[in-house]
């Protein structure tokens, strides 16, 4: 089954407990378990970009995230795992969970 873990870092007040070797070991775990569908990071919170569309189709574009929150989505792992548990497993793994960071789980649906 289909996981995607999303990464959420915490305040921009708080520092960083992760360093980028911590990210590269992550990398090569998740490859070498042979789970990898997908991740990347996202580009800087102030390169977002939110579409609304109103019901008479006339579209609304703003700069920056849909809701301001003290949490940044980071970026994402879409991995294939046998189930939710072990899912969790990984999450708790990933670097971006240390600190004020969070990771949301969430299956993917299959249509």
């Amino acid at each position: 089954m289909k996981y995607m873990l999303l990464i959420y870092s915490g305040s921009a007040d708080a520092p960083d407990p992760c360093t980028v070797e911590d990210w590269v070991a992550f990398d090569k775990a998740v490859a070498e378990a042979g789970i990898m569908v997908s991740g990347h990071s996202l580009a800087d919170l102030t390169t977002a970009t939110t579409v609304h569309v109103a019901e008479t189709g006339e579209r609304a574009v703003t700069d920056g995230p849909f809701a301001e929150s003290r949490e940044v989505l980071g970026g994402y792992y879409v991995i294939d795992v046998p189930d939710l548990d072990v899912a969790v497993d990984w999450a708790a793994r990933c670097p971006g969970a240390r600190g004020n960071g969070a990771m949301e789980v969430r299956p993917i649906a299959e249509f």
